[in-house]
């Protein structure tokens, strides 16, 4: 992801007024999440999604997405490659402004509804002055920090992970708090807790900033019954 989530303006014409608790999370549609990442999100690209979730107050005011990492690196080197094919990565997270713990709850309660046995891996990005609060507030494990680097340039936008890249033209990939949650029961967590093979350090703390993404997405009502 990116803990960068959007604060979206309210929807013009209703104002939420459930309580956050009262809210509900239920799975969503890949397409239902698109308006959401490509006009709110920072990175304004849609990536490969394989769970989405939507946190509605009769209608969607928010939206999670989990996809497959792009680097396989990443998922053998998580929990060793007997564990590669459980891993996701919670890649996008978008909610509306003015929501207190919105995020938090949204994510939360998706993690729940993850396949089981899973490992999923978030980036707080230090670029956009993310700390990863909203992982920290759902505990996620902190494990480290990655370096600041540089990456081939890839065609049309794409990062070189999925293509063949342009060694002349590279892009600065900067550094980006790495956090990761165990989906499973308690057998299942600790197992994974044991084979995790980044070592567990203390929450970064800071100025976290959300950024204001501008115009609200144009959502329908849904019926609770």
């Amino acid at each position: 992801h990116r803990e960068g989530y959007a604060d979206a303006k309210p929807h013009p014409r209703a104002t939420c007024s459930t309580e956050v608790w009262e809210m509900k999370v239920i799975p969503i549609k890949p397409f239902e999440a698109e308006p959401w990442i490509l006009q709110k999100h920072y990175a304004k690209r849609m990536p490969q999604i394989i769970h989405a979730f939507g946190l509605y107050d009769t209608r969607l005011v928010g939206i999670v997405t989990y996809g497959l990492p792009a680097s396989p690196f990443l998922c053998m080197g998580v929990c060793g490659p007997e564990n590669k094919d459980i891993v996701l990565e919670l890649n996008r997270l978008c909610v509306e402004d003015g929501l207190k713990n919105a995020a938090s709850m949204l994510v939360g309660q998706s993690l729940q509804m993850l396949p089981k046995p899973s490992i999923v891996v978030s980036y707080a990005d230090t670029a956009m002055n993310h700390v990863g609060y909203v992982y920290q507030a759902t505990n996620f494990l902190f494990t480290g920090t990655t370096k600041e680097r540089t990456d081939m340039a890839g065609e049309n936008g794409k990062h070189s992970r999925h293509n063949f890249g342009d060694s002349e033209n590279r892009i600065n990939r900067s550094s980006k708090h790495r956090y990761i949650y165990f989906v499973g029961d308690r057998k299942q967590k600790q197992n994974l807790k044991n084979q995790l093979r980044y070592e567990v350090q203390p929450y970064p703390k800071g100025e976290s900033e959300k950024y204001n993404a501008g115009q609200s997405v144009q959502t329908q009502d849904l019926l609770f019954i």
